[in-house]
C-alpha cells in the first residue's frame, strides 16, 4: 500500500488522468503528470519512480482503496490506462482506509480541546466526524442529525458565512410572508444563527439604518455582492445578544421579565431534564407541580413554546403574559369548535 506524504496528491492526479478520454496516458506519462505537479509544490523534490506508479495503480484498485475498474489498453507494443467507465472518479467514493486515517488524526487532536468552554462547538462535531469516517463500515446508523438539507435557502448558507468572514455588503431578494412582491435589500451581514431547523441571517439593513435586521434564509430569493462599504457592527455583541431570548426575535424596546410558571406531572420532569432558557430555577413544591423561574425577554418563539405545553402549564407571572395566551387559546378553540 502507498503511504508516502504525497500519496493523496498522486491519487487525485491519475484520478485525472484515467477519466480523460481525450488523451492516451501511458506510464511514462503517469509519471510526467505526478512529477510535474509535484515540483510545483516541493521544486526540491527527486521525482518518483515506475515502482511507485505501479503501487499507486494497484493501490486505487484495491479494495482498501476505491476498487477502481481500469482498463490497459493496446497501442502498439505499450499500454495506455483508462477508467472502463469514464464517468468514474474517486472524488464520488466513500472515504478510504487513508482518509479515514487522517480524519481520526484530526479527531484525535479535536478531543483535547473539547473540555475547554470556548469549544464547546466541538462536542456536537465529534459525533458527526465519527460517523463519517466510521458510516461506510457500520449496517446501521447509529446517530441522525437534525439539519434540513432540503429546506428552502439552504443554498445559500455558503454565501452568508463568506459574506460575513470577508466583510461584503450583499444585495439581498427577499420574499416576506406577509408581502406579495419581493423586497430588494442593501445588507451589511454579521451573524448566522440557526433556530428550530431554519438558518437566519443578522446584519445591517442599509434602508432603515438598523444594526439587529433578521432575515430567514428561507425566504430569501437571491443573493449577490455589491460594490458599497462594509459598515462595521459596533453596536451588538453577538454571542450575548440572544442571552435574554428564546429563539431570534428580540422586540424592540422590550425588557426582561421575571416569570413564573407551573408545570404539571411528566411535563414537570421533562422541563426539570431539558430546561426552557438558561436563566431556569426550578423546584418541586408538591409531587405534581414544578414551579420554574425564567429571566428573559417575552417574544414570539417563547410563546409558541408555552403554548406546546398548553394543557399542562399555568401561569403565574406576568398577567400579561397570561391575558396573551389566554387569547391565542380562545381564538384557537373558536377556530376548532363544530
Amino acid at each position: 500500500m502507498a503511504t508516502t506524504k504525497n500519496a493523496l496528491i498522486r491519487y487525485k492526479i491519475l484520478d485525472n488522468c484515467f477519466r480523460n478520454t481525450g488523451k492516451q496516458y501511458f506510464i511514462e506519462d503517469l509519471i510526467d503528470e505526478c512529477n510535474n505537479v509535484l515540483s510545483e509544490i516541493d521544486p526540491d523534490s527527486d521525482g518518483i519512480s515506475l515502482r511507485t506508479i505501479r503501487g499507486d495503480i494497484a493501490f486505487m484498485k484495491s479494495s482498501e482503496g476505491w476498487s477502481i475498474e481500469l482498463g490497459d489498453f493496446k497501442e502498439g507494443k505499450k499500454m495506455y490506462y483508462r477508467y472502463i467507465d469514464p464517468k468514474f472518479s474517486i472524488n464520488n467514493m466513500p472515504l478510504n482506509e487513508i482518509e479515514v486515517n487522517q480524519l481520526q488524526s484530526a479527531l484525535g487532536i479535536l478531543t483535547q480541546f473539547k473540555g475547554m468552554p470556548q469549544f464547546k462547538w466541538i462536542s456536537e462535531l465529534i459525533p458527526k466526524l465519527r460517523q463519517g469516517i466510521e458510516g461506510p463500515k457500520m449496517q446501521n446508523i447509529v446517530m441522525e442529525f437534525g439539519n434540513n438539507e432540503f429546506l428552502k435557502g439552504y443554498e445559500f448558507i455558503g454565501n452568508a458565512y463568506n459574506a460575513i468572514i470577508y466583510k461584503k455588503v450583499l444585495q439581498i431578494i427577499y420574499r416576506p410572508f406577509n408581502h406579495s412582491e419581493d423586497m430588494v435589500i442593501i445588507f451589511h451581514p454579521y451573524y448566522l444563527k440557526q433556530y428550530n431547523n431554519r438558518w437566519f441571517f443578522f446584519g445591517y439593513n442599509q434602508e432603515i439604518k438598523k444594526f439587529n435586521w433578521n432575515l430567514a434564509l428561507d425566504r430569501i430569493v437571491g443573493i449577490k455582492e455589491v460594490n458599497l462599504k462594509f459598515k462595521e457592527n459596533n453596536e451588538i455583541i453577538w454571542n450575548e445578544y440572544f442571552d435574554d431570548i428564546i429563539g431570534v426575535t428580540k422586540p424592540e424596546g422590550a425588557e426582561i421579565e421575571k416569570i413564573i410558571l407551573h408545570f404539571l406531572g411528566s411535563s414537570g420532569k421533562y422541563i426539570e431534564s431539558k430546561p426552557i432558557h438558561g436563566s431556569q430555577i426550578s423546584k418541586w413544591i408538591d409531587e405534581q407541580t414544578l414551579e420554574v423561574k425564567l429571566s428573559l425577554i417575552i417574544n414570539y418563539e417563547f410563546e409558541r413554546v408555552l403554548l406546546s405545553y398548553a394543557d399542562s402549564v399555568k401561569i403565574i407571572a406576568p398577567l400579561s403574559l397570561k391575558d396573551s395566551l389566554l387569547e391565542k387559546l380562545k381564538k384557537a378553540l373558536e377556530l376548532n369548535q363544530v
